[in-house]
């Protein structure tokens, strides 16, 4: 009983996909004009360069299509279950990074969604710990989207 109702709080995570490629003009136009033409839209993005190569991490609203697109035009990437927190203004951005320190979670990067319905704000989330920390943040009344809260 406690398992299903656990399966239930933690139902459809938001999955991110980290693309991994070269460090060269025009590669994040390009996977752009891909997944729009696939009508898949980009919820949330945020790169990470190297000398050599670079990371995009990207959350979309249509994960099937885009792993079967990215696939088929040989993208090299990872996918990992990352938190999608709404707040009601930047103020409350301390009251995430504080239950997750009582926690003793770690947040290893964070980057904003591009856009929200209603304006609303709202920021991807890497942690060491999903499921925890989604429990965390839902005991503090801090809202944990899901992957069905942000496809269109």
């Amino acid at each position: 009983m406690i398992e299903s109702s656990l399966k239930a709080c933690f139902s459809d995570p938001i999955v991110q996909f980290s693309i991994h490629t070269e460090n060269k003009v025009g590669r994040l136009s390009e996977l752009i004009h891909l997944l729009d033409q696939h009508h898949i839209h980009i919820m949330a993005l945020t790169t990470v360069d190297t000398t050599d190569n670079t990371i995009l991490r990207i959350v979309v609203d249509c994960i099937e299509e885009a792993r079967l697109l990215l696939h088929k035009h040989t993208f090299f990437f990872s996918e990992c279950e990352v938190l999608g927190v709404e707040m009601p203004d930047p103020s409350h951005l301390k009251n995430i990074t504080r239950a997750l320190l009582q926690a003793e979670i770690n947040i290893h990067y964070t980057y904003p969604f591009l856009t929200r319905p209603k304006e609303k704000i709202a920021i991807i989330l890497g942690v060491e710990d999903h499921y925890t920390a989604t429990d965390v943040l839902q005991k503090n009344h801090i809202p944990v989207l899901t992957q069905a809260d942000i496809t269109r």
